[in-house]
């Protein structure tokens, strides 16, 4: 296990289209070798729920991946698997939403924190694709670096995390509003139908037309939620969605948060 290296390096850089960023796809002896070099990972996590009566239940996970995947392209900072359970409990009133509960993901994302922290991996960059998921994650961040200390992990004291939620990057919102308006909603929104049609064009043959959605307000549990949004939507229009609306927030996200990245990985990043 590393222990004297260096601190975190400025971003690799683009990769070659032979060379791989996705971790799974890597020896161990490649990821040590990586390690000389650069110490940050990216983190996709998503959520497995449900998007209306048109859209994939596995939006948030194919989204945040497809985003990490291209940031790691751009940046040359390895990918670890999807994390594509996320806290969904308020979905779990409609058919295939799979949730943990908050205390599950916190013990999943600390324990993943800390297994890369344990082979010296010292930015963790977490690319987020589901709202619910964002309380709990700063907690499991804040958790990890009490135990990175406590267990005396070499590099503890320069351990970050850093939350990315790409549907929040101001280019993707600035985009949405432009090309959606109101009807962007809260959830089930266009942007992220968007992007999921040009990952898996299959997708496109769901969209139809749809009712006005009932708007965006406070959500007490899954039963609560399937009576005020019985379609699943808030205040969102996702026939509005094509794919090539998908290619350009893809574009716009993965620009964003490579920059982000960057930032996190230079020297400034200590404060993130």
């Amino acid at each position: 296990m590393p222990s004297t290296a260096p601190g975190p390096s400025t971003v690799p850089g683009p990769v070659a289209g032979s060379e791989e960023i996705r971790l799974q796809l890597r020896s161990w002896p490649e990821v040590e070798a990586y390690l000389a070099h650069c110490r940050g990972v990216i983190v996709p996590l998503g959520s497995t729920e449900q998007h209306g009566p048109t859209g994939a239940i596995g939006t948030d996970a194919l989204t945040a991946e497809a985003v990490a995947l291209e940031v790691g392209r751009r940046t040359g900072v390895l990918v670890t698997p999807a994390q594509a359970f996320g806290m969904a409990e308020h979905h779990l009133g409609f058919a295939g939403t799979i949730s943990l509960q908050p205390s599950t993901l916190l013990a999943v994302l600390h324990d993943v924190v800390l297994s890369l922290a344990r082979h010296g991996f010292e930015r963790i960059y977490v690319i987020n694709g589901h709202g619910g998921n964002i309380a709990t994650a700063r907690a499991a961040f804040a958790q990890a670096y009490g135990t990175a200390a406590a267990r005396g992990l070499p590099g503890a004291e320069r351990l970050r995390c850093r939350l990315a939620n790409w549907f929040t990057a101001g280019p993707v919102m600035r985009e949405a509003r432009d090309r959606y308006g109101e009807r962007e909603g809260h959830h089930a929104t266009p942007s992220e139908i968007a992007l999921t049609l040009h990952l898996e064009p299959s997708l496109t043959a769901k969209q139809r037309p749809l009712p006005e959605a009932a708007p965006a307000g406070p959500i007490h549990g899954p039963e609560d939620f399937r009576r005020r949004h019985p379609d699943g939507r808030m205040g969102s229009d996702p026939f509005l969605a094509t794919a090539d609306d998908g290619a350009r927030f893809l574009e716009l996200a993965a620009t964003a948060l490579s920059e982000d990245l960057a930032a996190f990985l230079g020297p400034e990043g200590d404060a993130g």
